[in-house]
């Protein structure tokens, strides 16, 4: 059983399908795509030693030659270093504008392989197969495609739609607990900025979800991709609304600058933490009431995921330089900053040129030095 979710861009538009057994057909799934029968497939080495075989001999059995780009796991990966190695390795195997790039992986290489996809030979079709909860919830969908450099997450980059996107739920079964987790920030994420509701489920069905239930996995990682769907449809280059998404990644961001981008502290980690400091933080405001604050940080808690500064990273962090990185953000314009708060549970908004006094006030009352 699968479910389709079609991203609305006219004549951009593409499909995301949802549910088991996708990748044992993925040869047949994406050979409309493969108008020469050629692909490249960015991978990295924990999925390829996994999954690796079973995608290659999906391809073989519709006709399509494969060549995998096999690059480090982790997020340091994300780099000018990992980019120029993946372009070299098209430019090496020749691949023109009608072939087409497969990225199979997280996040990481779903970046990755995305930008690369867009700035190689001025742009060339690719394909996402996600195998991490979180980025079968956010990162897949969207064609938001980049790099880090050391000045923060996401700077370099481009947007460049992908023409599929396979989501097959039955990968998850060889992620870890804590990658559950961390894609699970994401999901609980739609709950919180526009949909009461789906969080009022997720409040029921969490740990069904992250325990990799079927049935809760299948409907809360299709809401999510609808979710993203309609905003991305709205508002493809996040001019307005697509923003909301960003909840929790101002402060997350910031901390995973912080923390060096390593295994220190996941990017959903990052994202739950900075999601229930949004919340706090709206609260302390007055923008938002204090029970639904605790309402959304409790359901976060409530997943194993962090909430607090003191749970995030090694050590103690300073609040000054968390605020210059937060000035770094993309979403800072002309030196004020932006945040995605939030005005009740279900409802999150644009706050733009919000005080940088303000919010390091805010993050000396929860603990940062």
């Amino acid at each position: 059983m699968s479910r389709t979710v079609r991203v609305g861009l006219d004549d951009r538009a593409y499909d995301v399908v949802v549910g088991q057994g996708l990748l044992e057909n993925a040869g047949k799934l994406i050979a409309p795509f493969a108008k020469r029968g050629r692909v490249a497939i960015v991978s990295d080495e924990t999925v390829w030693s996994l999954h690796g075989q079973a995608l290659m001999t999906a391809l073989r059995a519709a006709d399509i030659a494969a060549q995998p780009i096999v690059v480090p796991p982790g997020e340091p990966t994300k780099s000018w270093e990992g980019l120029s190695h993946v372009c070299s390795r098209l430019l090496q195997l020749e691949l023109d504008r009608g072939d087409l790039i497969v990225a199979f992986g997280g996040g990481v290489v779903g970046d990755l392989a995305g930008f690369a996809a867009a700035i190689y030979k001025r742009g060339i079709d690719f394909i996402q197969i996600p195998t991490t909860l979180l980025a079968q919830v956010d990162s897949s969908v969207g064609g938001k495609t980049a790099i880090d450099t050391p000045q923060g997450k996401n700077l370099i980059g481009a947007f460049h739609q992908p023409r599929l996107v396979l989501a097959d739920l039955d990968v998850l079964s060889t992620l870890s607990d804590r990658e559950m987790r961390a894609g699970y920030a994401e999901v609980i994420k739609y709950g919180l900025l526009g949909d009461f509701a789906f969080f009022e489920w997720l409040e029921a069905n969490g740990a069904k979800v992250l325990a990799r239930d079927p049935d809760a996995l299948a409907y809360a990682v299709a809401r999510s991709v609808e979710m993203k769907a309609e905003i991305v449809a709205e508002d493809e280059k996040e001019a307005g609304r697509r923003a909301l998404l960003n909840l929790g990644h101002t402060f997350g961001h910031a901390l995973e600058a912080e923390t060096g981008y390593g295994e220190a502290l996941l990017h959903g980690e990052a994202v739950a933490a900075g999601s229930a400091l949004a919340f706090r933080f709206s609260a302390a405001q007055g923008l938002c009431p204090s029970q639904d604050a605790e309402r959304a940080v409790a359901a976060i808690a409530a997943s194993g995921l962090p909430t607090r500064l003191q749970e995030v990273g090694a050590g103690a962090f300073q609040a000054a330089p968390l605020v210059r990185h937060m000035g770094q953000d993309k979403k800072a314009e002309g030196g004020r900053l932006t945040f995605i708060l939030a005005r009740k549970l279900g409802e999150a908004f644009v706050a733009k040129d919000v005080d940088a006094g303000a919010i390091e006030a805010f993050l000396l009352s929860e603990g940062a030095a």
